[in-house]
């Protein structure tokens, strides 16, 4: 598990910061992280644009359409025996999540599906538009010397629209901008400043255990970046400041879709980022 995640990369578990962490934590976090099992996670691997990494595949991907509008995502996990993933390790408090966004990045959905007894994953799932979307499954599973896998795979699939639902156009109960955009190299540093309509400071609760998601994609290549905040918000007259550690490979633009829940509510953001070359 030695490669490295095109794009942006960050440390298997930042929730870990969240909390608050020694420094030799903190450490542990940057080279991988351990769990309950008492095996280490890796580094992720894969970007979700290939169905195939390090022995992993996104396999029998299947749409099931249903008459009240709601679609269904059938897929399963194998491992490099081509047998099912039945064995995860929860990060973000699941076992796997799942993405679909489509080509032009203005409809993404995350998605925490159900896993059967046989390998299963099921999700249900409603888009607006029909056409070529893809599906992203990120996870941990557990290898035979008991370490998790941390790996991103990726699958296009063709969608017909659901129910109308909401899309990715903007939230207007908050506004996400990025108050310091990252350049490439080891260490760069994302900050985000969320508001309300009127422009004041919010009260940002935490969503799957972290103050914010972060799910990105290169618009050039599609390649998915995910990040979470290394701290709980600073709460300025300006609004309240999400601080991320960026890891950045390629520069260009990107489309950041921000998840943050705000008074008991989850609000999901698109925000343009460009990312220049280091100096």
């Amino acid at each position: 598990m030695g490669r490295r995640v095109a794009g942006l990369a960050l440390a298997a578990v930042v929730p870990a910061l969240v909390a608050g962490c020694s420094s030799a934590d903190a450490e542990q976090v940057a080279t991988g992280h351990s769990h309950a099992g008492g095996g280490m996670v890796s580094m992720p691997v894969g970007d979700g644009t290939r169905a195939s990494e390090v022995g992993y595949s996104l396999d029998g991907l299947r749409v099931r359409e249903r008459p009240e509008g709601i679609g269904e995502l059938r897929f399963r996990i194998d491992d490099p025996d081509g047998e099912p993933v039945t064995d995860y390790v929860e990060e973000l408090t699941k076992e796997l999540h799942l993405y679909v966004v489509n080509d032009d990045l203005t409809v993404f959905r995350h998605l925490h599906p159900t896993m059967d007894e046989d390998g299963t994953w099921t999700a249900p799932f409603d888009v607006p538009d029909a056409g070529g979307y893809r599906v992203i499954a990120e996870f941990v599973a557990v290898d035979e010397g008991g370490n998790g896998d941390h790996v991103v795979l990726g699958r296009r699939v063709a969608l017909s629209p659901g129910d109308p639902g909401d899309t990715a156009a903007g939230d207007r109960a908050v506004e996400v901008t990025v108050s310091q955009a990252p350049r490439t190299g080891s260490d760069g540093v994302l900050r985000l400043m969320v508001r309300d309509a009127a422009q004041q400071p919010v009260d940002i609760g935490t969503y799957l255990g972290a103050y914010g998601h972060v799910t990105g994609f290169h618009t050039g290549t599609g390649a998915m970046v995910h990040l979470h905040p290394l701290a709980a918000p600073e709460v300025t007259e300006d609004g309240s400041e999400l601080t991320f550690h960026a890891d950045v490979e390629d520069a260009g633009d990107y489309r950041l879709f921000v998840q943050v829940r705000v008074d008991g509510f989850l609000h999901t953001v698109p925000v343009e980022l460009t990312v220049a070359p280091s100096a």
